[in-house]
């Protein structure tokens, strides 16, 4: 409960307000306006600073308790315009559509996958990475909403949260039957609870 410490609002309403910014397309605007609709008086610049501080514990707690990745990954690249300059955006997933990591640096450095892992088959036919440039989607909806980031920090500060919460509710829908997928969503919501505990 030290998380919370010196904080007005109780850790559940904080929690709520992080999870659903994270979750769900919506700006802190949104996020104060379905807190106000609860009864719940906060403005948008202390949702954003929930979202900085506690963004950041979250995923640093979920990735310690990921369940673990796939065997095979794909890795993609796109570029983000932050304050006018071009940043190339890299993100990895696996052949679920986990994410492994995102990040983002301010020139493009395309050999340095083939560096940090020489021995994995490097694969560059037309839609072998299908998987990765999917998941980057997500990423651009969100980017649009927030009228583009605002610096390289606050981006992969964001990126890294958004990733970390995707990947409890990543559970292919389309792929299983409702009640299984009421099981799985159930299990995103114990390791969430576990994590803003």
């Amino acid at each position: 409960m030290d998380t919370y410490k010196r904080h007005r609002f109780p850790p559940d309403i904080i929690s709520y307000a992080v999870w659903v910014y994270y979750r769900f397309n919506l700006s802190y605007r949104d996020v104060e306006d379905l807190l106000a609709e609860r009864g719940v008086v906060v403005s948008r610049e202390a949702i954003r600073s929930w979202c900085i501080k506690f963004g950041a514990i979250y995923t640093r707690r979920l990735k310690k308790s990921h369940r673990g990745l796939g065997d095979t990954f794909f890795l993609d690249e796109v570029f983000v315009k932050i304050n006018g300059k071009q940043h190339c955006l890299w993100r990895v997933v696996d052949q679920d559509g986990e994410v492994v990591d995102v990040f983002l640096q301010s020139r493009r450095n395309g050999a340095a996958h083939r560096e940090l892992t020489p021995e994995a088959i490097h694969n560059t036919t037309q839609y072998a990475n299908n998987r990765a440039e999917q998941s980057q989607e997500t990423t651009r909806v969100r980017e649009r909403v927030m009228r583009r980031f605002k610096s390289v920090g606050q981006a992969q500060h964001f990126l890294n949260a958004h990733a970390s919460v995707s990947n409890l509710f990543n559970l292919g829908r389309h792929l299983i039957s409702a009640n299984h997928y009421r099981d799985l969503r159930e299990v995103g919501f114990k390791g969430l609870e576990r994590a803003v505990a």
